[in-house]
Protein backbone atom coordinates (compact mmCIF):
# COMPACT_ATOMS: atom_id res chain seq x y z
CA UNK A 1 0.00 0.00 0.00
CA UNK A 2 1.48 3.51 -0.88
CA UNK A 3 1.93 5.65 1.57
CA UNK A 4 -0.97 8.38 2.66
CA UNK A 5 -0.77 11.53 0.76
CA UNK A 6 -2.18 14.14 2.55
CA UNK A 7 -3.68 17.81 1.30
CA UNK A 8 -5.90 20.62 2.22
CA UNK A 9 -8.76 22.18 -0.01
CA UNK A 10 -9.55 25.66 0.70
CA UNK A 11 -12.68 26.04 -1.45
CA UNK A 12 -15.53 28.95 -1.72
CA UNK A 13 -18.43 30.27 -4.03
CA UNK A 14 -20.20 33.67 -4.14
CA UNK A 15 -22.83 35.08 -6.25
CA UNK A 16 -24.20 38.70 -6.72
CA UNK A 17 -27.24 39.01 -6.21
CA UNK A 18 -28.24 35.22 -5.11
CA UNK A 19 -29.22 34.35 -7.24
CA UNK A 20 -27.10 36.45 -9.50
CA UNK A 21 -23.77 36.52 -11.56
CA UNK A 22 -21.81 33.49 -9.40
CA UNK A 23 -18.67 32.17 -9.43
CA UNK A 24 -16.28 29.46 -7.66
CA UNK A 25 -12.57 29.22 -6.14
CA UNK A 26 -10.66 26.45 -4.86
CA UNK A 27 -6.71 26.20 -3.65
CA UNK A 28 -5.13 23.04 -2.92
CA UNK A 29 -2.46 23.49 -0.09
CA UNK A 30 0.68 21.46 1.26
CA UNK A 31 0.01 21.10 4.63
CA UNK A 32 3.96 20.58 5.47
CA UNK A 33 4.82 23.64 3.91
CA UNK A 34 1.74 25.77 3.52
CA UNK A 35 1.94 26.39 -0.16
CA UNK A 36 -0.42 26.47 -2.99
CA UNK A 37 -0.28 23.09 -5.27
CA UNK A 38 -3.20 24.21 -7.41
CA UNK A 39 -5.56 27.14 -8.08
CA UNK A 40 -9.16 26.68 -9.60
CA UNK A 41 -11.89 29.07 -10.63
CA UNK A 42 -14.45 29.34 -13.10
CA UNK A 43 -17.54 31.75 -13.47
CA UNK A 44 -20.42 29.68 -13.83
CA UNK A 45 -23.15 32.23 -15.02
CA UNK A 46 -26.54 33.04 -12.60
CA UNK A 47 -26.37 30.64 -9.92
CA UNK A 48 -27.38 31.11 -5.65
CA UNK A 49 -24.59 31.51 -3.24
CA UNK A 50 -25.05 27.87 -1.57
CA UNK A 51 -24.38 26.53 -5.65
CA UNK A 52 -21.46 28.30 -6.05
CA UNK A 53 -20.12 26.94 -2.68
CA UNK A 54 -20.64 23.51 -3.98
CA UNK A 55 -19.39 24.17 -7.36
CA UNK A 56 -16.16 25.28 -5.74
CA UNK A 57 -16.06 22.05 -3.54
CA UNK A 58 -16.10 19.93 -6.27
CA UNK A 59 -14.01 21.75 -8.05
CA UNK A 60 -11.40 21.68 -5.06
CA UNK A 61 -11.84 18.03 -4.42
CA UNK A 62 -10.98 17.38 -8.09
CA UNK A 63 -7.74 19.04 -8.76
CA UNK A 64 -6.90 17.49 -5.37
CA UNK A 65 -7.49 14.19 -6.86
CA UNK A 66 -6.22 15.38 -10.45
CA UNK A 67 -2.78 16.74 -8.64
CA UNK A 68 -2.12 12.41 -7.44
CA UNK A 69 -3.78 10.46 -9.50
CA UNK A 70 -2.00 7.19 -8.87
CA UNK A 71 -2.79 7.94 -5.12
CA UNK A 72 -5.96 6.13 -4.84
CA UNK A 73 -7.33 5.51 -1.51
CA UNK A 74 -4.21 7.02 0.00
CA UNK A 75 -5.27 10.40 -0.27
CA UNK A 76 -6.16 12.31 2.50
CA UNK A 77 -8.09 15.61 1.84
CA UNK A 78 -8.57 18.29 4.72
CA UNK A 79 -11.32 20.79 3.27
CA UNK A 80 -12.02 24.21 4.79
CA UNK A 81 -15.34 26.22 4.01
CA UNK A 82 -16.45 29.28 5.37
CA UNK A 83 -19.79 27.31 4.09
CA UNK A 84 -21.14 26.24 7.60
CA UNK A 85 -24.15 25.12 5.30
CA UNK A 86 -21.96 22.99 3.24
CA UNK A 87 -19.31 21.67 6.04
CA UNK A 88 -22.26 20.36 7.75
CA UNK A 89 -24.15 18.92 5.15
CA UNK A 90 -21.50 16.93 4.00
CA UNK A 91 -20.11 16.03 7.08
CA UNK A 92 -23.73 14.20 7.39
CA UNK A 93 -24.78 15.94 10.35
CA UNK A 94 -26.95 18.45 8.56
CA UNK A 95 -30.30 16.69 5.94
CA UNK A 96 -29.97 18.38 2.39
CA UNK A 97 -33.07 18.92 1.69
CA UNK A 98 -33.29 21.65 -1.27
CA UNK A 99 -33.54 19.69 -4.79
CA UNK A 100 -30.58 22.13 -5.99
CA UNK A 101 -27.99 20.82 -3.43
CA UNK A 102 -29.38 17.22 -3.85
CA UNK A 103 -27.02 16.48 -6.91
CA UNK A 104 -24.22 18.86 -6.22
CA UNK A 105 -23.70 16.85 -2.73
CA UNK A 106 -23.61 13.51 -4.50
CA UNK A 107 -21.30 14.58 -6.93
CA UNK A 108 -19.11 16.20 -4.19
CA UNK A 109 -19.31 12.81 -2.72
CA UNK A 110 -18.21 10.68 -5.62
CA UNK A 111 -15.18 12.65 -5.96
CA UNK A 112 -13.36 10.48 -4.00
CA UNK A 113 -14.23 7.88 -0.93
CA UNK A 114 -16.28 9.30 1.90
CA UNK A 115 -13.30 8.21 4.51
CA UNK A 116 -10.89 10.12 2.61
CA UNK A 117 -12.32 13.48 3.17
CA UNK A 118 -12.27 15.46 6.72
CA UNK A 119 -14.32 18.40 6.85
CA UNK A 120 -13.42 22.18 8.62
CA UNK A 121 -16.03 25.22 9.10
CA UNK A 122 -13.41 28.22 9.27
CA UNK A 123 -14.21 32.18 9.90
CA UNK A 124 -14.44 34.22 6.15
CA UNK A 125 -11.12 36.17 7.24
CA UNK A 126 -9.17 32.25 7.30
CA UNK A 127 -10.71 31.69 3.25
CA UNK A 128 -9.73 34.85 1.91
CA UNK A 129 -7.42 32.77 -1.07
CA UNK A 130 -10.90 30.86 -2.50
CA UNK A 131 -12.56 34.13 -2.07
CA UNK A 132 -10.51 36.11 -4.12
CA UNK A 133 -10.62 33.20 -6.36
CA UNK A 134 -14.09 33.21 -6.39
CA UNK A 135 -14.41 37.27 -7.13
CA UNK A 136 -11.69 36.73 -9.54
CA UNK A 137 -14.22 34.46 -11.48
CA UNK A 138 -17.20 36.51 -11.07
CA UNK A 139 -14.86 39.61 -12.42
CA UNK A 140 -13.64 37.74 -15.26
CA UNK A 141 -17.31 37.07 -15.94
CA UNK A 142 -18.50 40.36 -15.62
CA UNK A 143 -16.09 41.52 -18.84
CA UNK A 144 -16.96 38.55 -20.95
CA UNK A 145 -14.31 36.38 -20.22
CA UNK A 146 -13.25 33.01 -18.59
CA UNK A 147 -10.71 32.78 -15.22
CA UNK A 148 -7.23 31.90 -15.85
CA UNK A 149 -4.66 31.18 -13.69
CA UNK A 150 -1.80 32.78 -15.45
CA UNK A 151 -3.71 36.02 -14.42
CA UNK A 152 -4.46 35.55 -10.68
CA UNK A 153 -3.01 37.32 -7.77
CA UNK A 154 -5.46 35.35 -5.12
CA UNK A 155 -2.72 34.25 -3.29
CA UNK A 156 -1.33 37.91 -2.24
CA UNK A 157 -4.54 38.15 -0.29
CA UNK A 158 -3.52 34.64 1.13
CA UNK A 159 -3.82 34.47 5.19
CA UNK A 160 -0.10 33.45 6.40
CA UNK A 161 -0.05 29.85 7.17
CA UNK A 162 1.40 27.96 9.40
CA UNK A 163 2.88 24.67 8.15
CA UNK A 164 0.87 21.60 10.13
CA UNK A 165 -0.28 18.16 9.75
CA UNK A 166 -3.50 16.51 8.73
CA UNK A 167 -4.64 14.61 12.41
CA UNK A 168 -5.60 11.01 11.18
CA UNK A 169 -8.66 10.10 9.73
CA UNK A 170 -10.51 8.59 12.42
CA UNK A 171 -14.78 8.29 12.67
CA UNK A 172 -16.41 9.13 10.25
CA UNK A 173 -16.22 12.62 7.86
CA UNK A 174 -16.59 15.60 9.40
CA UNK A 175 -15.58 13.78 12.79
CA UNK A 176 -12.54 16.20 14.23
CA UNK A 177 -12.88 14.61 17.72
CA UNK A 178 -11.02 11.53 17.44
CA UNK A 179 -7.23 12.26 18.53
CA UNK A 180 -7.98 15.55 19.56
CA UNK A 181 -5.93 15.41 22.79
CA UNK A 182 -2.30 14.86 20.50
CA UNK A 183 -2.90 16.81 17.63
CA UNK A 184 -4.10 20.06 20.72
CA UNK A 185 -0.58 19.31 22.32
CA UNK A 186 1.18 19.46 19.02
CA UNK A 187 -0.81 22.92 18.03
CA UNK A 188 -0.27 23.92 21.40
CA UNK A 189 3.58 23.74 21.34
CA UNK A 190 4.29 25.78 18.32
CA UNK A 191 4.00 29.48 18.40
CA UNK A 192 0.97 31.22 16.87
CA UNK A 193 -0.75 28.24 17.84
CA UNK A 194 -4.22 29.98 17.08
CA UNK A 195 -3.35 31.12 13.49
CA UNK A 196 -2.01 26.91 12.69
CA UNK A 197 -3.51 25.55 9.33
CA UNK A 198 -5.60 23.12 11.41
CA UNK A 199 -7.33 24.07 15.01
CA UNK A 200 -8.96 21.52 16.44
CA UNK A 201 -12.00 21.76 19.03
CA UNK A 202 -12.14 20.21 22.24
CA UNK A 203 -13.22 17.10 23.34
CA UNK A 204 -17.08 16.30 24.47
CA UNK A 205 -19.92 14.73 22.67
CA UNK A 206 -21.24 16.57 19.51
CA UNK A 207 -24.38 18.25 19.02
CA UNK A 208 -25.75 15.98 16.10
CA UNK A 209 -28.78 18.63 15.24
CA UNK A 210 -26.45 21.71 15.13
CA UNK A 211 -23.06 21.67 15.92
CA UNK A 212 -21.42 24.38 18.42
CA UNK A 213 -18.85 27.22 16.96
CA UNK A 214 -15.46 25.37 16.72
CA UNK A 215 -12.74 25.84 18.94
CA UNK A 216 -9.37 26.46 18.25
CA UNK A 217 -6.21 26.40 20.04
CA UNK A 218 -5.54 28.89 22.87
CA UNK A 219 -4.25 32.59 21.71
CA UNK A 220 -0.69 33.48 22.10
CA UNK A 221 -0.49 34.34 25.67
CA UNK A 222 -3.85 32.92 27.02
CA UNK A 223 -3.49 29.67 28.87
CA UNK A 224 -5.14 26.47 27.94
CA UNK A 225 -8.53 25.73 29.29
CA UNK A 226 -8.13 24.00 32.88
CA UNK A 227 -4.66 24.92 33.02
CA UNK A 228 -2.67 26.72 36.23
CA UNK A 229 -0.56 28.37 34.20
CA UNK A 230 -0.42 32.29 35.35
CA UNK A 231 -0.46 35.64 33.34
CA UNK A 232 2.52 36.51 31.75
CA UNK A 233 4.08 39.88 33.09
CA UNK A 234 2.91 42.75 31.48
CA UNK A 235 -0.77 43.96 30.90
CA UNK A 236 -3.44 41.69 32.03
CA UNK A 237 -5.69 39.96 30.06
CA UNK A 238 -9.23 40.09 30.80
CA UNK A 239 -11.10 37.80 28.85
CA UNK A 240 -10.69 36.87 25.33
CA UNK A 241 -11.72 40.22 23.86
CA UNK A 242 -8.07 41.68 25.02
CA UNK A 243 -6.49 38.67 22.96
CA UNK A 244 -4.87 41.44 19.97
CA UNK A 245 -4.74 38.83 17.42
CA UNK A 246 -8.54 37.95 17.52
CA UNK A 247 -9.84 41.74 16.74
CA UNK A 248 -13.36 43.84 17.53
CA UNK A 249 -15.65 40.58 17.29
CA UNK A 250 -18.69 40.82 15.06
CA UNK A 251 -21.38 41.99 18.05
CA UNK A 252 -24.71 41.06 17.79
CA UNK A 253 -27.82 42.97 19.82
CA UNK A 254 -31.00 40.58 19.81
CA UNK A 255 -33.88 42.61 20.29
CA UNK A 256 -37.01 40.58 20.39
CA UNK A 257 -40.10 42.47 18.24
CA UNK A 258 -42.77 44.32 21.02
CA UNK A 259 -46.09 42.80 21.58
CA UNK A 260 -49.00 41.73 19.14
CA UNK A 261 -52.55 41.18 20.15
CA UNK A 262 -51.05 37.33 20.14
CA UNK A 263 -48.18 37.63 22.91
CA UNK A 264 -50.27 38.73 26.51
CA UNK A 265 -52.20 35.07 25.54
CA UNK A 266 -49.43 33.28 24.55
CA UNK A 267 -50.29 32.01 20.99
CA UNK A 268 -48.51 30.50 18.97
CA UNK A 269 -47.20 33.08 16.64
CA UNK A 270 -44.83 32.36 13.63
CA UNK A 271 -44.37 32.97 9.70
CA UNK A 272 -47.23 30.73 9.21
CA UNK A 273 -49.99 32.62 10.51
CA UNK A 274 -51.33 36.00 10.14
CA UNK A 275 -48.11 38.68 10.62
CA UNK A 276 -49.92 41.20 13.14
CA UNK A 277 -48.69 44.35 13.61
CA UNK A 278 -47.51 45.29 17.13
CA UNK A 279 -50.09 46.71 19.56
CA UNK A 280 -50.17 50.14 21.11
CA UNK A 281 -48.03 48.47 24.37
CA UNK A 282 -45.70 47.24 21.42
CA UNK A 283 -44.91 50.13 19.64
CA UNK A 284 -43.97 51.17 23.19
CA UNK A 285 -41.71 49.01 23.73
CA UNK A 286 -40.46 49.72 20.72
CA UNK A 287 -39.98 53.43 21.27
CA UNK A 288 -38.29 52.44 24.60
CA UNK A 289 -36.29 50.12 23.27
CA UNK A 290 -35.07 52.74 20.34
CA UNK A 291 -34.62 55.92 23.48
CA UNK A 292 -32.04 53.10 24.87
CA UNK A 293 -29.71 52.23 21.84
CA UNK A 294 -30.01 55.86 20.93
CA UNK A 295 -28.68 56.61 24.40
CA UNK A 296 -26.31 54.09 23.93
CA UNK A 297 -24.68 55.32 20.37
CA UNK A 298 -23.25 51.56 20.00
CA UNK A 299 -25.55 50.23 17.20
CA UNK A 300 -24.09 50.77 13.54
CA UNK A 301 -26.13 48.64 11.43
CA UNK A 302 -29.72 47.53 11.77
CA UNK A 303 -31.23 43.47 10.45
CA UNK A 304 -34.63 42.71 10.99
CA UNK A 305 -36.97 39.39 10.47
CA UNK A 306 -39.27 39.82 7.61
CA UNK A 307 -42.40 39.60 9.46
CA UNK A 308 -44.27 43.03 10.61
CA UNK A 309 -43.85 42.89 14.04
CA UNK A 310 -39.93 42.91 13.60
CA UNK A 311 -40.20 45.19 11.02
CA UNK A 312 -42.49 47.90 12.99
CA UNK A 313 -39.90 47.68 15.65
CA UNK A 314 -37.15 47.82 13.72
CA UNK A 315 -38.29 50.73 12.35
CA UNK A 316 -38.85 52.91 15.52
CA UNK A 317 -34.85 51.80 16.21
CA UNK A 318 -33.91 52.92 12.64
CA UNK A 319 -35.53 56.03 12.85
CA UNK A 320 -33.91 57.64 16.18
CA UNK A 321 -29.98 56.01 15.10
CA UNK A 322 -31.08 57.52 11.03
CA UNK A 323 -30.08 53.74 9.70
CA UNK A 324 -31.44 52.27 7.39
CA UNK A 325 -33.09 48.43 7.87
CA UNK A 326 -31.79 45.35 5.95
CA UNK A 327 -34.22 42.42 6.06
CA UNK A 328 -33.17 38.86 6.04
CA UNK A 329 -34.95 35.68 5.60
CA UNK A 330 -33.14 33.69 8.13
CA UNK A 331 -34.50 35.47 10.67
CA UNK A 332 -37.72 34.54 10.62
CA UNK A 333 -39.76 33.06 13.00
CA UNK A 334 -40.57 29.27 12.92
CA UNK A 335 -43.32 28.52 10.67
CA UNK A 336 -45.94 26.52 13.42
CA UNK A 337 -48.74 25.11 10.68
CA UNK A 338 -51.96 24.11 12.18
CA UNK A 339 -50.76 25.34 15.68
CA UNK A 340 -50.60 28.78 14.87
CA UNK A 341 -52.78 31.25 16.86
CA UNK A 342 -53.37 28.53 19.44
CA UNK A 343 -52.77 28.17 22.75
CA UNK A 344 -50.40 26.08 24.23
CA UNK A 345 -53.54 24.37 25.89
CA UNK A 346 -55.05 24.33 23.01
CA UNK A 347 -52.70 22.49 20.86
CA UNK A 348 -52.73 19.69 23.62
CA UNK A 349 -56.59 19.11 23.34
CA UNK A 350 -56.28 19.12 19.83
CA UNK A 351 -52.77 17.50 18.68
CA UNK A 352 -51.64 15.92 21.76
CA UNK A 353 -49.62 13.28 20.49
CA UNK A 354 -48.17 15.86 17.75
CA UNK A 355 -47.34 18.29 21.30
CA UNK A 356 -45.69 15.14 22.99
CA UNK A 357 -43.34 14.23 20.10
CA UNK A 358 -42.51 17.77 19.27
CA UNK A 359 -41.62 18.75 22.76
CA UNK A 360 -39.19 15.16 22.69
CA UNK A 361 -37.22 16.09 19.34
CA UNK A 362 -35.83 18.90 17.42
CA UNK A 363 -36.43 16.75 14.13
CA UNK A 364 -40.56 16.51 14.54
CA UNK A 365 -42.11 19.54 13.00
CA UNK A 366 -45.45 20.97 14.32
CA UNK A 367 -48.67 19.17 12.75
CA UNK A 368 -49.73 20.58 9.23
CA UNK A 369 -46.21 20.89 7.61
CA UNK A 370 -44.72 23.39 9.89
CA UNK A 371 -40.87 23.69 10.53
CA UNK A 372 -38.94 21.83 13.10
CA UNK A 373 -36.61 23.39 15.47
CA UNK A 374 -33.72 21.49 13.91
CA UNK A 375 -34.86 23.11 10.30
CA UNK A 376 -35.05 26.53 11.87
CA UNK A 377 -31.18 26.34 13.17
CA UNK A 378 -29.84 25.28 9.86
CA UNK A 379 -31.24 28.96 8.38
CA UNK A 380 -30.47 30.82 11.68
CA UNK A 381 -27.36 29.34 11.70
CA UNK A 382 -26.74 30.20 8.00
CA UNK A 383 -28.23 33.87 8.39
CA UNK A 384 -25.37 34.25 11.56
CA UNK A 385 -22.79 33.32 9.63
CA UNK A 386 -23.34 35.63 6.55
CA UNK A 387 -24.28 38.71 8.79
CA UNK A 388 -21.11 38.04 11.00
CA UNK A 389 -19.01 37.86 7.73
CA UNK A 390 -20.71 40.41 6.70
CA UNK A 391 -20.35 43.34 9.96
CA UNK A 392 -17.30 41.77 10.93
CA UNK A 393 -15.65 43.77 13.64
CA UNK A 394 -19.44 46.16 13.73
CA UNK A 395 -22.37 45.92 16.29
CA UNK A 396 -25.61 44.83 14.79
CA UNK A 397 -29.08 45.38 16.10
CA UNK A 398 -31.00 42.17 14.67
CA UNK A 399 -34.73 42.24 15.23
CA UNK A 400 -36.00 38.99 15.20
CA UNK A 401 -38.21 36.31 17.27
CA UNK A 402 -38.31 34.16 20.19
CA UNK A 403 -36.84 31.23 18.59
CA UNK A 404 -34.24 32.69 16.17
CA UNK A 405 -32.89 34.42 19.38
CA UNK A 406 -32.92 31.22 21.79
CA UNK A 407 -31.17 29.37 18.93
CA UNK A 408 -28.16 31.56 18.26
CA UNK A 409 -28.08 31.92 22.18
CA UNK A 410 -27.89 27.87 22.18
CA UNK A 411 -25.42 27.40 19.55
CA UNK A 412 -22.80 30.07 21.06
CA UNK A 413 -23.35 28.19 24.58
CA UNK A 414 -22.71 24.94 22.63
CA UNK A 415 -25.90 23.51 24.70
CA UNK A 416 -28.25 20.77 23.40
CA UNK A 417 -31.68 21.34 21.61
CA UNK A 418 -33.96 21.12 25.00
CA UNK A 419 -32.04 24.76 26.10
CA UNK A 420 -34.63 26.18 24.12
CA UNK A 421 -37.45 25.29 26.57
CA UNK A 422 -35.36 26.40 29.35
CA UNK A 423 -34.78 30.21 28.50
CA UNK A 424 -37.23 32.82 29.45
CA UNK A 425 -37.31 35.51 26.56
CA UNK A 426 -40.16 38.79 26.86
CA UNK A 427 -41.28 40.88 24.49
CA UNK A 428 -38.68 43.83 23.57
CA UNK A 429 -36.16 41.99 25.46
CA UNK A 430 -32.52 42.99 24.76
CA UNK A 431 -29.53 39.51 24.31
CA UNK A 432 -25.94 40.05 22.70
CA UNK A 433 -23.74 37.52 21.67
CA UNK A 434 -20.17 38.65 20.10
CA UNK A 435 -18.29 36.14 17.77
CA UNK A 436 -14.64 36.37 17.03
CA UNK A 437 -12.47 36.21 14.23
CA UNK A 438 -11.24 32.00 15.64
CA UNK A 439 -14.96 30.94 15.27
CA UNK A 440 -15.57 31.41 19.29
CA UNK A 441 -18.83 33.11 20.48
CA UNK A 442 -19.56 34.99 23.89
CA UNK A 443 -22.99 35.05 25.33
CA UNK A 444 -22.90 38.59 26.98
CA UNK A 445 -26.76 39.77 27.76
CA UNK A 446 -29.95 37.76 27.97
CA UNK A 447 -33.70 38.38 28.32
CA UNK A 448 -32.63 42.20 29.63
CA UNK A 449 -35.63 44.32 30.06
CA UNK A 450 -34.05 47.07 32.01
CA UNK A 451 -34.91 49.64 29.39
CA UNK A 452 -38.74 48.87 29.38
CA UNK A 453 -39.27 50.01 33.15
Amino acid sequence: MSAARQVVVEADGGSRGNPGPAGYGAVVIDPATGEPLAETAEYIGVATNNVAEYRGLIAGLTAAKALFPDAGDALRVHVRMDSKLVVEQMSGRWKIKHPDMKPLAARAAAVLPPSSVTYEWIPRAQNKHADRLANEAMDAGRDGRQWEASASTAVLDAPARTPSTLPPVQGPPGDQVAGAAKARAALAAARGAADTLFPVPEPGVPDTTVPAAPVSAPAPGQPAAGSSQQQPSGDPQTGWGSAPDLGAPATLVLLRHGETALTPEKRFSGSGGTDPELSATGRGQAERAAGHFAALGTVQEIVSSPLRRCRETAAAVAGRLGLDVRIDEGLRETDFGAWEGLTFGEVRERYADDLTAWLASPDTAPTGGGESFAEVAERVADARDRIVARYAGRTVLLVTHVTPIKTLVRLALGAPPEALFRMELSAASISTVAYYADGNASVRLLNDTSHLR
